[in-house]
């Protein structure tokens, strides 16, 4: 099994070292960072539109850049799920918008826990987890609750979506227990999908910290035709620290991004660090928490994380709605405000981001605002 799977995710990085499916293309021979910042010389922000659909769907978490046409989906345009429903109960969001670089915005996906083609345990809570596949495939995160409580958190699943925004697969089990944020690369046949899950052991800890978070490695198929199978699941990374919270439902290890030697870099929350798993893509066995890169000083609660055209790391905080990059090597080399309202100021406010086509600028949801706003 591990020799077929190798063989697959050698296909993937032989067909598709450059391109990283969640929102960032690596240019041909990008590495290490070579200059002093990718987001230093951007200077503005500008709202693109509102995330809220039609049902009243707030909280936007899952941020994803469509890079090819197909069915519904617009290369250029934005995917942004939403964790709450209309009367902001967190875990019980069910819609996907899809935003045009023009300001317009339209309903991607409304997802029916009734109509599912299979189990998702605990019913829909869409995460940050989104990413788009080659061929049109969309795949999405559900950490659900009863009534925004807690206690009553499910494993969930992730959920599979055609280019038209019908649910087709659901991938429940295999390690996957409360989704929150993922990454994706692919060669347009075979994807392997970088998955953190923030509910082994959480709920029973009851406000306590657990020691039991986790990033997944999928192997998933992604044809032009028939539905994508997953054909394998690795741990690659456990032992993070996750807890339940009254405010923010769980924190836990969330964003994932893939640099372009195969290191795959996590936020990890609690710790206010960038940790790093090397050989992601090939690794047979968890590397634990991984290797830390970066800690404290401007990181304060990171969540949302993406790799830049050069290589370096970007994060955004929840404890202050600050951007943070980081290089490799673990400067922090700028920091940039996104949000500051609330109190403390921009606390809460920041989720998912994703680089703009041509390394254009930096989308993010401003879950205070509910807005996807674009820094530039």
């Amino acid at each position: 099994m591990w020799s077929r799977q190798r063989s697959l995710l050698a296909a993937v990085i032989g067909a598709a070292g450059a391109l990283l499916l969640a929102g960032v293309a690596l240019a041909p021979g990008a590495g290490a960072s070579t200059s002093p910042s990718f987001v230093g010389g951007f200077r503005t922000i500008t709202s693109v539109a509102s995330t809220v659909p039609g049902n009243g769907d707030l909280n936007p978490y899952g941020v994803a850049v469509v890079t090819q046409s197909d069915g519904r989906l617009y290369k250029g345009d934005v995917l942004v799920s939403n964790f709450n429903s209309s009367a902001n109960t967190q875990g019980t969001g069910t819609t996907i918008v899809e935003v045009a670089p023009d300001h317009t915005r339209h309903l991607f996906a409304q997802i029916s826990a009734a109509n599912l083609p299979g189990q998702c345990p605990g019913g829909i809570g869409l995460t940050t987890a989104l990413s788009v596949l080659g061929n049109g495939w969309v795949v999405v995160g559900s950490l659900p609750t009863a009534g925004g409580n807690p206690a009553t958190a499910k494993a969930g699943c992730l959920l599979v979506l055609n280019s038209t925004g019908k649910v087709v697969e659901t991938f429940r089990g295999h390690g996957i227990n409360g989704p929150w944020d993922m990454t994706a690369i692919g060669n347009g046949r075979v994807s392997a999908l970088f998955v953190t899950n923030v509910l082994n052991g959480t709920v029973a800890a009851n406000g306590k910290v657990a020691r039991g978070g986790t990033v997944l490695r999928l192997v998933v198929t992604t044809p032009a035709y028939g539905i994508p199978r997953l054909l394998s699941e690795t741990t690659v990374g456990s032992g993070f620290m996750e807890r339940t919270d009254p405010a923010a439902l769980v924190i836990g290890p969330t964003g994932v991004g893939l640099g372009p030697d195969g290191t795959l870099y996590v936020a990890d929350t609690l710790n206010n660090r960038v940790a790093a798993i090397p050989d992601a893509l090939l690794r047979h066995g968890s590397a634990g928490t991984g290797v830390t890169v970066s800690k404290n000083g401007a990181i304060s609660a990171p969540l949302g994380l993406v790799t830049a055209p050069n290589g370096d790391i970007l994060t955004v905080n929840s404890a202050n709605g600050n951007l943070v990059e980081t290089t490799p090597g673990g400067a922090q080399v700028s920091v940039k405000v996104l949000d500051t309202s609330g109190s403390p100021a921009g606390a809460g406010a920041l989720f998912g981001l994703a680089v703009a086509p041509c390394g254009r600028g930096v989308y993010f949801v401003d879950d205070a605002a509910n807005t996807l706003d674009l820094l530039h």
